[in-house]
């Protein structure tokens, strides 16, 4: 039985696209230079990566799925940050955004990272944009980059 699994090597001609919030902007920079610093050290070349900046969480999604749509991009990683308020709006964005994504990725059959934060409090955001948790957003690059590769075995492996 063969097995698969990715690894962290770029497609030779896609593009990555990195959809990322302009809203918390400490936050949302710290995540899109840590995605773009994983995936050019992993040998994507830096014109092959290109950065959408859109209002909010509730947007990435939408340009999510244009840029899917648009072909020729390998995989998407999407950051963003939605710190809990005292409202339930927190909850509509954090779980539309994340809902929509998955479906997305589903749909479209490319990968989409999810680095959209979902946190408690902004402290949480910041352990997680380059404090005690790392940087998501490089996390979230590798994600990508791991499975653009695994597709890309599979459709040669049931070609």
């Amino acid at each position: 039985m063969p097995r698969f699994e990715g690894d962290l090597r770029p497609h030779p001609t896609g593009r990555y696209a990195i959809v990322a919030s302009r809203w918390n902007p400490r936050i949302t920079d710290v995540l899109v230079e840590g995605a773009r610093k994983a995936l050019v050290d992993n040998g994507v070349d830096a014109e092959r990566i290109d950065v959408i900046r859109v209002p909010g969480a509730w947007e990435i999604p939408l340009a999510a799925a244009a840029i899917a749509r648009a072909g020729g991009t390998v995989a998407i990683v999407a950051l963003g940050c939605v710190v809990r308020g005292d409202t339930r709006h927190y909850e509509q964005v954090a779980d539309g955004c994340s809902d929509a994504l998955m479906r997305l990725q589903l749909d479209a059959g490319l990968p989409v990272a999810n680095g959209v934060l979902a946190v408690e409090a902004y402290a949480d955001a910041e352990a997680r944009a380059g404090g005690a948790m790392g940087n998501k957003g490089e996390e979230a690059a590798l994600a990508a980059l791991e499975m653009s590769d695994i597709l890309k075995h599979w459709q040669k492996a049931t070609a």
